[in-house]
Parts: structure tokens; C-alpha cells; sequence
């Protein structure tokens, strides 16, 4: 077919005189964004033709005819079809397409339906796709933090606040307060997903369709969740995209605090994580360099896909009913979204699994000082009152300071003459390994506690029955 013969296929028209502007067609043309949304589309396609067939809107040679060519058109695009230049997006594409492989029959496959319910529901499908293959992303990276978390039973680290060393904690509940916001985004991708499972087809451009279609039949052939229960609502709705971008911004933003933590730690001032090879590059000029790339690009990444978040709810906030082009654009923020999610957290799965962990230097950063509240909940344990405990025990932390010794290097006198109830044994609770004992609550740092943790997280990540639902998958 000749590129002007492919015009005819043009899904509007009629009412026009005249063609088009080309400033107007370089602007309208989605085809280059769209474009993937095609094995959805000829999925709702040949869905639509068989719900028309059913209808006796069509004959069943018709239906029939227009699912088989749409399987062919399927397998051409999947063998290489390329848009020409009057593809105005790829339901044109289809069209013009399926018009070559079944001839005139395709002209009836539009009836009943538009374009607006058309791209909706093709989005729906292309975003519920999305939604687990990110959650299988993100179980990739949980996989890997897990691994390494289950080799730092043994490690302690300061644990800071505003950046300042605060307490010790266990190497592996430091790391796994990392995995637990990754479930959280996995919870959201299962409720977005829900949400996106609402079938807008048969809705028409903006009134419904005024063809018997079973909109049921069209539902459970296309696995859809629900029905959408107005038109003009299921046409203009993008909430979908908005509630799938923020589960995107949300799990680009727990990358970027991965990332920072990783980047900091790998420094030499820190000195508690060494970069693997596979995972880093080099410097052009200085030979020594191990820089942490991925690391960097993930917490730039976070940036990016707030913007694809910003622009959704920008674009849709000022909308009224119904459909309007503006929403062409959900596409290109959705889509650029998700491609960076489905780079960065199997890059960051990676990374992580390659690390190596300086346990050494992660136990030498915790000073004395660090025990602090471990004092003075020694003396809450003889009687004292936290607030008198607090202040004798700030009284030694200054002391310490000014002789520029530790804190546990004061004399037993100084200790006594901060408060009455310190004994001989007062400096045993400035002990790492007795700072993390005695954390063994729930959530909390001690071994038997993060012995819990481990055994919850593993659970997170172990395959279910499908019949429990995502609800029980992701507790």
C-alpha cells in the first residue's frame, strides 16, 4: 500500500474540507511514544470484535475474520512493522494494518467504540503489566539487601541522627531499614495495580457505547478487576497513572536514600563499604579512583521521576470532564517512569550484591560516647529519674570532651561524683555488645530481635498460594 493509500485509513475526517496542517500533525503524532502500547491494543481489539460478534452486532465469519487478521498484524509488527508517515498513533497504525491483512471487514471493528476508550484501556493494560514487572524489580533488590544483611549478624555500625553518630545498631538492622520501605513500594504497585483494573471499553468517547455489547464478557476476557461506572469519568480518569507515578516517585526516593547511605559509607572518611568492579568506573584522569556510579545515577534518578509525578497531577488538576488531548502526554510520563525503575533497580540489586563490608571499621566507629543513653539507663535502673540521669550523664560527656579522652576512660570518681547511684560496674554499660543486648524488643537492634526481623523478611520475599491475593503476598 502506497503512503497515500495508508491515509485513507484515517480515523476521522470526514467533516473537514481540508488536510491538516503539518505543524498540527508534527504536534498531535504520537505514534513515537505509543507505539509499545500495540500487543494491548490488538489485545482489546480482537476482545472488542468478539463482544460485537456476540452482540450480533457483527456476524461470526466477521468477528472471526477480524481476530484472525489482528493476529497477523500482531505477528508483523512483532517481526519488524514500522509506522508510516499518516500513523497518527498506533491505533491508526492497527488500523491501516489490519485494513491490508482482512480487508473491508475492518472497517466495522470501530463501531461502538472511540479512540478515548480505546487508549484508556490500552493504558490500563500496559500499566497493570508494569505494575508486576517493577514489583518483581523491587523483590530483586530486596533479594540482594537480604543476602548481604544475613552476612552482618556479627557487624556493628553507628546508627546516626542528623548525620551525627547516635547508637550503635546491628549491621544487619541497619541494611534491613532499607528492605522494609521496598515492601511498603510493593504494597503500593498491588494497590495501583487494583486500582488500574477497571475496564473504561465500551464507554465510548465520552456517553458509553450505543451497541449491545456485554461489557462482563469484555471484562473477563481482558482480565479486568471491575467495570468503570460512568463514561465521561472512565474517558478522562488518570488516576491511574498519578497513583502508579507516585508508587514509582516513592520507590525512586527509598533508591536514592539506599544510594546515599552506600555512597557515604564507601568513602574513605567512612571507610565501612567496599565498591565491587562490575558496579563502578573509573576515573579519566586519576588511576586510583573506584567511583560508585550506579549509586550516584539511582539517587539522581529520584529527581526525575518526581518530575514524571509532578506533571500527571500538573496536567490533570486543571482538566474538565470527559477527555481532553492533554492526557496524550500521561504516556510519556508514565512510561519514562517506569523504563527508569526498570534500570536502576536491578543496577542497584547488583551493585549490592557486590559489596563488601569493612566489618572492622564499622565496629571502631563506635566510641563510648555512642552508650550514652545506655548510661543513663543504668541509672534509671537504680532508682533515678530519667531526667536527673540524663543530666548526670551529659555532665560526663562534657568532662570526657574537655580532656579529650572517651567516656569510658573517666575515672570511677568522676562517675560518682556525677551521681550517687553509679557503682563500680558503671562503665560495663558503656559496652557496644551490651548496648545491642539490650535492645531485644520487637523492631529493635538486639540479636534475638533482628534474629525476628530476618525471619519476617524472608517470609516478605517467599513465593505464595496466587489464591491468597496480593494482600497476603505482601504482608
Amino acid at each position: 500500500m502506497s503512503t497515500s493509500e495508508a491515509g485513507t485509513h484515517k480515523l476521522w475526517g470526514g467533516r473537514f474540507a481540508g488536510g491538516p496542517s503539518p505543524l498540527l500533525d508534527a504536534i498531535n503524532r504520537s505514534i513515537g511514544t505509543d507505539f509499545r502500547l500495540w500487543p494491548h491494543d490488538v489485545r482489546l481489539s480482537k476482545a472488542w470484535a468478539l463482544a460485537l460478534g456476540e452482540a450480533g452486532v457483527l456476524t461470526r465469519e466477521e468477528s472471526d475474520a477480524l481476530q484472525q487478521g489482528l493476529d497477523r498484524v500482531a505477528q508483523r509488527i512483532a517481526d519488524g512493522a514500522q509506522p508510516v508517515a499518516t500513523d497518527e498513533d498506533i491505533h491508526t497504525m492497527i488500523d491501516r494494518l489490519l485494513h491490508e491483512e482482512a480487508g473491508t471487514v475492518a472497517s466495522k471493528l470501530h463501531t461502538g467504540r472511540s479512540r478515548n476508550d480505546q487508549v484508556a484501556t490500552a493504558s490500563r493494560l500496559w500499566t497493570i503489566d508494569a505494575c508486576h514487572r517493577v514489583d518483581a524489580a523491587i523483590a530483586e533488590l530486596q533479594q540482594s539487601l537480604l543476602m548481604q544483611a544475613e552476612t552482618l549478624t556479627d557487624a556493628v555500625l553507628p546508627a546516626y541522627t542528623h548525620l551525627q553518630r547516635a547508637q550503635p545498631v546491628s549491621g544487619t538492622h541497619w541494611l534491613l531499614a532499607h528492605f522494609w520501605p521496598l515492601s511498603r513500594d510493593r504494597t503500593r504497585f498491588a494497590n495501583a495495580e487494583r486500582g488500574t483494573s477497571v475496564m473504561p471499553l465500551g464507554s465510548g468517547a465520552i456517553a458509553g457505547s450505543a451497541f449491545p455489547v456485554s461489557r462482563v464478557l469484555l471484562k473477563e476476557s481482558l482480565g479486568f478487576h471491575a467495570i468503570s461506572a460512568n463514561s465521561i469519568d472512565a474517558t478522562g480518569d488518570r488516576d491511574f497513572v498519578a497513583e502508579t507515578l507516585f508508587a514509582c516517585a516513592m520507590t525512586a526516593a527509598h533508591c536514592s536514600r539506599l544510594a546515599e547511605d552506600m555512597i557515604l559509607y564507601g568513602t574513605s572518611e567512612f571507610g565501612f563499604v567496599k565498591f565491587g568492579d562490575g558496579f563502578s568506573t573509573g576515573s579519566s584522569m586519576m588511576p586510583q579512583k573506584r567511583n560508585p556510579d550506579v549509586f550516584e545515577l539511582a539517587r539522581g534518578s529520584g529527581a526525575r521521576v518526581l518530575g514524571d509525578l509532578v506533571s500527571i497531577l500538573g496536567t490533570i488538576k486543571g482538566l474538565p470532564s470527559g477527555y481532553s488531548k492533554d492526557l496524550q502526554d500521561d504516556k510519556r510520563a508514565l512510561f519514562n517512569a517506569v523504563d527508569l525503575l526498570l534500570l536502576v533497580l536491578p543496577s542497584m540489586a547488583g551493585a549490592i550484591a557486590e559489596l563488601r563490608f569493612e566489618k572492622a571499621r564499622m565496629r571502631a566507629a563506635c566510641s563510648s560516647a555512642m552508650m550514652a543513653t545506655d548510661l543513663a539507663d543504668y541509672l534509671v535502673k537504680k532508682g533515678a529519674t530519667f531526667r536527673e540521669a540524663h543530666g548526670a550523664v551529659g555532665s560526663l560527656v562534657r568532662q570526657a570532651e574537655e580532656s579529650g579522652i572517651e567516656l569510658d576512660k573517666l575515672p570511677v570518681e568522676a562517675f560518682t561524683a556525677a551521681h550517687a547511684l553509679f557503682g563500680t560496674d558503671a562503665r560495663e554499660a558503656l559496652g557496644v555488645d551490651a548496648s545491642l543486648a539490650a535492645r531485644n524488643i520487637d523492631g529493635g537492634t538486639g540479636p534475638d530481635a533482628v534474629q525476628r526481623q530476618l525471619t519476617q523478611a524472608r517470609a516478605s520475599l517467599a513465593p505464595v498460594d496466587p489464591s491468597l491475593g496480593n494482600e497476603l503476598a505482601l504482608r
